[in-house]
């Protein structure tokens, strides 16, 4: 995984620089005798030193005082005791649980791995999921911050369903809620595809991390692949605020007439398509499989074209009208045809790793295990006929206490074989399988099992990373649950000292300049210039309509309602003046429009602007609730390692 090797390697850099003139044990400062030491300070400091845009972070005082705020946060949350909270407990250790298995295995391309991404291909999962965007190398004040909010939107999720989550928190910045629809192998990273493949039908994935931020994910259903396509398309917003003659259906339907009067499907996308990142291309999409397409709808439309070159009549999704141009379809290819490139893109995938029996030969040598089993002899003259019964008790002679084998430092005993053969026992059919071969092949399990238990046990001594992702979730939990009581919860719930905080800062939430207008589009400037005629006559719209576009022909498309200065339906340099604009060139077409006000920028009202005016409520409160910790705990800087820490930061710039 990419994020690992980056954050491992940076802290690396970071222990090397730390040995040369800082002490583990130098403690940079306390708070209320609980120590931080420099070394943890400075490996955070020249882990983000390359990633903070703000030049005055940069400066060793103003990142320190940023550190002791984070950590009078982890203090008071340690002294209300919200890491003793029996729930703060099971999150973390299932997070464990899940986080350990990405560090479970070995990187090596095998046919398992490229078999197994066929398989996946195959076959489509539907999903939805919960994404709060964080950069893979954000700061850890940032990344605590993300693993907040996952894990309350998690437990919203659970307890209030995914479409409260969507209606509610969704903001299409930094927290996503989505149905993602029907996606297949490699077209999401590895560990949400691992996720959703793995996830069963209906359950809710514990919180994972992507180079995107933190998910969850929930898997709706699977079904067979349906292959790739590619298609253009025209789109026609649903919905144009303050148009109450806008009708998207009929401008849709006006579009498609065009094309079936023989207009260019590549120009009338250009013109008139509301998907602005596409219609500069002609309307072209990048090839997508199941589930690249949020929509179902389209998706369906889109792979229900046979004929390439052929386009769909109109059609509705939740984003607006479409009409869609099939470029071009594919069909999975056969495995053997495939396996090259299944090669190469596993290889170039963070799924690339060894099979448990690899992993578990790795972890022999590097823990010396011995797995001489000296005493199968002694075992299998334990055993009798209700082993084959599941019966059998371990007799009362057992000598429990001798050695049996080495784990690195772990010692096991007899006694934990005998437990787990009596924990173990199956229905064996005593012609078949003796007691030799039942002990051998249990005791291959129980030592495999063993082995691999102990590298996850100490993961924390022998992986870094894990370790410090240990931590960062620890903390994040620890400051969910108290952001949740001392902030969020007071601001969503106050709203008297939210509008009082609204009616104290009015100025800062403005609308900017608009104008209201109805802008006439057409390829041919003679039908514009015929419009622009009508308007200076103060004709009626629907007149104007009836007069250009007749014998069931389109020839000027209306647009009408409120418009924002940049707004994509006009031209860069577009005037906002009262009255009939002069004609204008704009996307291969023309334009004029009658603007009948311009309005000028204007406040906000308080539901308006009520996003923004809890979000900035919740900057200040917790600023102050910063100025209350800061008085509440007594925090001490050790100045002469906080000196050294500065020559140790200004010797390696």
């Amino acid at each position: 995984m990419k994020l690992k090797s980056v954050f491992l390697a940076l802290f690396m850099v970071c222990s090397v620089a730390v040995k040369a003139q800082i002490s583990s044990e130098d403690v940079l400062f306390t708070v209320d005798q609980t120590p931080v030491y420099a070394s943890e300070f400075l490996r955070v400091y020249n882990k983000n030193l390359d990633l903070v845009k703000d030049e005055s972070q940069k400066n060793v005082d103003n990142y320190l005082e940023l550190f002791i705020n984070y950590k009078l946060k982890i203090q008071e949350a340690r002294a209300l005791g919200l890491d003793n909270k029996q729930s703060y407990k099971r999150e973390l250790s299932a997070y464990r649980k899940q986080l350990a298995k990405n560090y479970l295995t070995d990187t090596k391309v095998t046919d398992e791995l490229i078999q197994e991404a066929y398989n996946r291909l195959k076959y489509d999962v539907k999903a939805r999921h919960i994404l709060v965007r964080v950069d893979e190398n954000a700061s850890p004040k940032d990344t605590l911050a993300a693993y907040i909010k996952i894990v309350k939107l998690r437990k919203q999720l659970i307890d209030d369903g995914f479409e409260s989550v969507q209606k509610n928190r969704h903001d299409g910045k930094t927290v996503y809620a989505e149905n993602l629809g029907w996606f297949s192998a490699f077209r999401m990273v590895y560990p949400f595809e691992t996720a959703a493949y793995n996830t069963t039908v209906g359950d809710v994935s514990q919180p994972f991390r992507t180079q995107f931020g933190y998910h969850v994910v929930q898997t709706q259903d699977k079904r067979a692949s349906r292959g790739e396509v590619t298609v253009a398309h025209i789109m026609v917003a649903n919905v144009k605020p303050g148009d109450s003659l806008y009708n998207p259906e009929s401008r849709i339907n006006d579009i498609y007439k065009k094309l079936n009067q023989g207009e260019d499907f590549e120009m009338l996308a250009k013109q008139f398509s509301d998907d602005k990142n596409t219609a500069i291309r002609g309307g072209r999409l990048d090839p997508f499989s199941g589930g690249q397409i949020s929509s179902e709808e389209f998706e369906n439309q889109a792979f229900g074209i046979s004929e390439i070159g052929s386009y769909s009549k109109p059609f509705q999704t939740n984003f607006g009208w479409h009409v869609v141009k099939l470029l071009d379809k594919k069909p999975l290819p056969l495995f053997y045809d495939y396996k090259p490139e299944l090669e190469d893109r596993v290889k170039q995938d963070s799924r690339s790793k060894l099979i448990d029996e690899s992993r578990y030969q790795n972890l022999v040598k590097r823990y010396h295990v011995d797995e001489t089993f000296d005493a199968l002899p002694y075992f299998a003259g334990l055993l009798n006929k209700s082993y084959y019964e599941n019966t059998w008790e371990l007799p009362a002679s057992f000598k429990g206490d001798a050695t049996l084998v080495k784990i690195d430092s772990k010692v096991l005993t007899y006694g934990d074989f005998g437990a787990y053969l009596k924990l173990h026992q199956q229905r064996f059919n005593s012609d078949k399988v003796k007691y030799k071969a039942i002990v051998a092949k249990q005791y291959k399990t129980f030592l495999e099992t063993e082995v691999l238990n102990y590298q996850e046990e100490n993961l924390e001594h022998e992986s870094v990373d894990f370790a410090n992702i240990m931590s960062e979730y620890r903390d994040g939990l620890l400051l969910f649950d108290l952001m949740e009581t001392q902030i969020w919860n007071v601001a969503n719930t106050d709203t008297t000292a939210i509008k009082k905080y609204y009616e104290a800062n009015k100025n800062k939430y403005v609308w900017k300049k608009r104008i209201d207008a109805i802008v006439a589009s057409s390829a041919d400037k003679k039908d514009i210039k015929t419009v622009s005629k009508l308007l200076k006559k103060n004709v009626p719209l629907e007149e104007i309509k009836n007069l250009v576009n007749v014998n069931d022909e389109v020839h000027v498309i209306f647009t009408s309602g409120i418009m924002e200065v940049n707004h994509p339906g006009l031209p860069e340099h577009f005037e906002f003046k009262k009255g009939r604009s002069k004609i204008y060139d704009y996307n291969e077409g023309y334009i004029v429009a009658e603007v009948k006000q311009v309005l000028p920028e204007s406040p906000k009202s308080f539901e308006e602007a009520k996003g923004n005016v809890i979000s900035d409520f919740q900057t200040e409160k917790e600023d102050q609730w910063i100025q209350d910790l800061h008085a509440k705990y007594t925090v001490s800087v050790n100045q002469s390692v906080l000196t050294q820490v500065r020559n140790e930061i200004n010797n390696n710039q």
